[in-house]
């Protein structure tokens, strides 16, 4: 297998191109009282999971999503209508890679639960200085890929990269999809590993899905902003991802799958090989994916303050030539097609990088029936 070296100012325009959706006002106004929003709401039960996260479960007609305005009257969607098709036989060997796992918390019938995430409100205004930043930096490797879509999937491998503590910068693992005119005018939505010490106060690996409304100032991760309506009562968003992978050693994925609802036109998340779903972003929230989306990234990507002054490791961090057992990986890679299957992306309208070879590499990018796959990561400036 042989990378594909695009022209770099292309791959750099495109790579530093942020998935977004929602409402900036609405978004920055929810994030500033995020714990005290959950005050408003009866907590059912309060739940102490391994390692100390905390969740509160509330009900789920009166989750944080139902504070915007543009949701006032929407009914839930407690299930999607259909999952996408599979259009090939998966061989036992697909199935051997060790799955890692999301939180599972037991909440009671009609309650979801809500990460408490060490909030204090300090780390809230903390949170929404950085996000709001005009001293915006970004850097990523992995696969952008432009074309007519209506979902993603693909297996993570998922690692806990160093993050300087106090940088306030952000390093994921993750998929994500826009729609949009242009770079200034696109919504998004995303869903992988996250390692982001500013907001959660630790350096694990943890589970989030996020969304955005195309400007590079703004971006709502969970039930952060009021957007996300999750259904699932047992799946903890926002919460430690384990076991994760070891160099040179044993090697964990998982499983994420997005897509859009062909009934209801919501976009949902769905995890795990048996697609169980989390939840969803409502179509009434979007302005330019109410429809499909013509772009998606695959792989990892830095974002904060100092990520490309002083860039935290991604993926593994250490280069994608290393392959597998020390290079971080993501494979399986299909897209959802007009007719709700699941499929290989085009090859022609996929492009492996990554914004600087120097701290990140992207490597052994191929394709088969069962989807693309490629190595990424590197150490940033951590070396």
């Amino acid at each position: 297998m042989k990378e594909k070296i695009p022209i770099r100012m292309t791959i750099l325009l495109l790579f530093l191109i942020l998935a977004i959706g929602g409402k900036e006002l609405t978004c920055l106004k929810q994030r500033e009282d995020t714990s005290r929003a959950l005050m408003n709401h009866q907590v059912n039960k309060t739940i102490l999971v391994e390692g100390g996260d905390v969740y509160d479960c509330i009900g789920v007609n009166v989750q944080p999503a139902f504070n915007n305005p543009l949701l006032k009257d929407h009914k839930i969607q407690m299930e999607p209508s259909s999952i996408p098709l599979i259009t090939y036989v998966e061989s036992p060997s697909m199935h051997s890679m060790p799955q890692t796992q999301l939180p599972i918390i037991d909440c009671p019938i009609g309650t979801i639960p809500i990460l408490r995430k060490n909030r204090m409100d300090n780390i809230a205004v903390k949170t929404i200085d950085v996000v709001i930043s005009k001293d915006f930096q970004k850097e990523g490797a992995g696969i952008k890929y432009k074309d007519e879509l209506y979902g993603t999937r693909a297996k993570i491998n998922v690692y806990a990269p160093k993050v300087e503590t106090d940088s306030k910068d952000i390093s994921a693992s993750s998929i994500q999809m826009n729609g949009g005119p242009n770079p200034g005018f696109r919504d998004g939505i995303g869903a992988g590993s996250f390692v982001y010490p500013s907001y959660s106060g630790d350096n694990f690996a943890r589970f989030h899905v996020y969304w955005d409304d195309g400007l590079p100032t703004t971006i709502c991760i969970d039930h952060d902003c009021p957007g996300f309506v999750q259904v699932s009562r047992s799946v903890g968003l926002g919460g430690r991802i384990k076991p994760i992978s070891v160099y040179k050693g044993t090697q964990y994925v998982i499983d994420v799958l997005i897509f859009k609802d062909r009934k209801t036109k919501n976009w949902w998340v769905a995890y795990g090989e048996q697609n169980t779903p989390i939840g969803y972003w409502p179509s009434s929230i979007f302005q330019y994916m109410k429809d499909k989306c013509d772009f998606a990234f695959w792989g990892g990507y830095v974002q904060g303050p100092t990520a490309s002054t002083n860039s935290p490791q991604l993926g593994s961090g250490h280069f994608a030539s290393e392959g597998f057992g020390k290079a971080s990986f993501i494979k399986n890679i299909q897209i959802v097609d007009k007719n709700n299957r699941l499929a290989t992306p085009n090859v022609h309208r996929s492009f492996p990088g990554s914004t600087n070879s120097s701290k990140y590499t992207s490597s052994n990018y191929e394709v088969n029936n069962y989807g693309m796959h490629m190595y990424y990561g590197g150490p940033g400036d951590l070396v």
